[in-house]
């Protein structure tokens, strides 16, 4: 079995399956480890700006290429005008720029602050450096080889495809440049992480506060002497 057919054909697999059955696990048997773990009062502006970039950054690059997988015509269409080509392109990079500055900021948070650094786990620098490294490639894919909402849909979203119905083609993958098979492993990397982390808090949509009681918060202060 040759290399790409692994990275791109069985790992892919290996990270759904990871996904899925921890997450499961987790939720069923562990629901309190079902968080974020917020270290906000431990240090609050760093992780402020860190975070608003990262979120933002990265929801929105991942809602476009979500676009190229379930719309590639539409996607294509729209590039059919050169000024909507360039206008998706530059915010695509502007935003995985903002990502990048987000993720930079979280990481370095982590290793200069004394406070921050006690209360963090192996897993923590682990997923940052994975988010560091898909969207440092991500970028560098962007800059080299331009124009890549016209592609994707002829060779990524095949690819995805044929993951997805349990037909895998790796062989799509095969003579595309390196910086771009690194961002896609990348992705299946980050997958394979997902369950045993913080991200996957991601999952928990909190239905129960639409529905329960107001909270009622009474503050009880001891008069002065």
């Amino acid at each position: 079995m040759s290399w790409n057919a692994l990275l791109f054909g069985v790992f892919p697999y290996i990270a759904l399956t990871l996904a899925v059955a921890v997450t499961a696990y987790r939720m069923i048997y562990r629901p309190f480890s079902v968080s974020a773990q917020s270290s906000q009062f431990l240090e609050q502006r760093q992780l402020f700006f860190g975070s608003v970039a990262l979120h933002w950054g990265l929801v929105l690059v991942l809602l476009g290429h979500l676009l190229g997988l379930l719309l590639p015509q539409g996607l294509l269409l729209w590039n059919a005008v050169p000024v909507r080509l360039y206008l998706l392109q530059i915010t695509g990079f502007g935003l995985g720029l903002w990502a990048l500055v987000g993720v930079w900021v979280l990481l370095s948070r982590r290793i200069s602050n004394p406070r921050v650094r006690a209360a963090s786990t192996p897993m923590d620098y682990a997923v940052l450096l994975l988010l560091l490294l898909s969207i440092l490639s991500g970028l560098l894919t962007a800059l080299l080889y331009r124009y890549g909402t016209f592609w994707f849909p002829a060779v990524m979203t095949p690819y995805l495809w044929s993951v997805l119905t349990l037909q895998p083609r790796p062989e799509l993958l095969a003579d595309l440049p390196f910086w771009i098979q690194l961002h896609v492993f990348s992705f299946w990397a980050l997958l394979a992480a997902f369950p045993f982390s913080r991200l996957v808090h991601i999952i928990t949509v909190p239905l129960g506060y639409l529905f329960r009681p107001w909270q009622i918060v009474v503050w009880i202060r001891k008069q002065a002497r």
